[in-house]
């Protein structure tokens, strides 16, 4: 799979050659609590950031809650496995995968920490929830789950609690889940048919340039930090890229839900 693989890239460039790990250390300066989100996440809270197993119970009851109320049983369990599996999946890799000391860095950049748990959170949460929505309500679910996972990813790295590699590779490991969910789902109900209606179209198109533009702000908030302004910079990229990977891979998914469905003509066969 194209998710695995770049899986895989990011890491063994990130955390196995010199150049990786001279890039991403470097990023590493000054003290957590100089990241902005820090007063955010302690006067009022932001879950994955507090509060994780809070946030994962209440993400699981919601996806579960929709698929009961639109009685998608299949689709609520491929959702909840989706979650399960990336958040696991990203502890257990941080486990196995080493981190090796190629560049002589200081004892506090050599702990491991590929890939996030707190992103693997948020981006299995938003594509869970992408996967139980309806196809009407789904490209406004991936455009909340996309914020909300910029804002995620930009603040782990903030906080110096992940490097940039971290959260990509947390949401590369959830994008791969959700690829294998909805390949192996048959598909449940037509795509969406565009509205007749004046200015439908234009709407339908505008969404994901504002969607990717509120992302877009939203990891350059979360990656702030009160010592720098190019570092948090390179952040806010990563981060934005983690919201883009999963605003593709959901509409990549009901484009090609599309296509099936609409079928294709049959193949003329050879006569004996």
């Amino acid at each position: 799979m194209v998710f695995l693989a770049a899986f895989a890239a990011v890491y063994l460039l990130a955390a196995c050659t010199p150049v990786g790990q001279r890039a991403e250390n470097s990023l590493v300066v000054g003290y957590a609590d100089q990241a902005r989100v820090l007063a955010v996440s302690e006067s009022v809270g932001l879950p994955p950031l507090t509060a994780e197993y809070a946030t994962i119970g209440a993400g699981i009851a919601l996806i579960a809650l929709v698929a009961l109320v639109r009685r998608r049983w299949r689709e609520g369990a491929a959702a909840v496995g989706v979650v399960v599996v990336s958040l696991v999946g990203a502890e257990a890799l941080r486990s196995v995968l080493p981190r090796p000391d190629l560049v002589h860095a200081p004892s506090h950049l050599t702990e491991v920490s590929f890939p996030s748990g707190h992103v693997a959170i948020a981006a299995g949460l938003a594509l869970g929830a992408a996967l139980v929505a309806s196809p009407r309500t789904r490209p406004y679910v991936v455009a909340a789950g996309a914020l909300w996972l910029a804002v995620t990813a930009g603040g782990v790295q903030a906080l110096y609690w992940h490097r940039p590699s971290d959260a990509l590779g947390a949401t590369l490991l959830a994008c791969a889940c959700y690829a294998l969910a909805t390949r192996l789902l048959p598909r449940a109900e037509p795509p969406t048919v565009r509205s007749s209606r004046p200015g439908a179209g234009s709407r339908s198109r505008a969404l994901p340039a504002a969607a990717l533009a509120v992302a877009a702000l939203g990891a350059v908030l979360g990656s702030a930090r009160e010592d720098a302004v190019a570092r948090p910079l390179v952040f806010a990229a990563a981060a934005f890229a983690c919201a883009l990977l999963i605003w593709w891979t959901a509409v990549r998914s009901d484009v090609k839900s599309a296509v099936k469905s609409a079928g294709r003509p049959e193949a003329p066969r050879l006569r004996g």
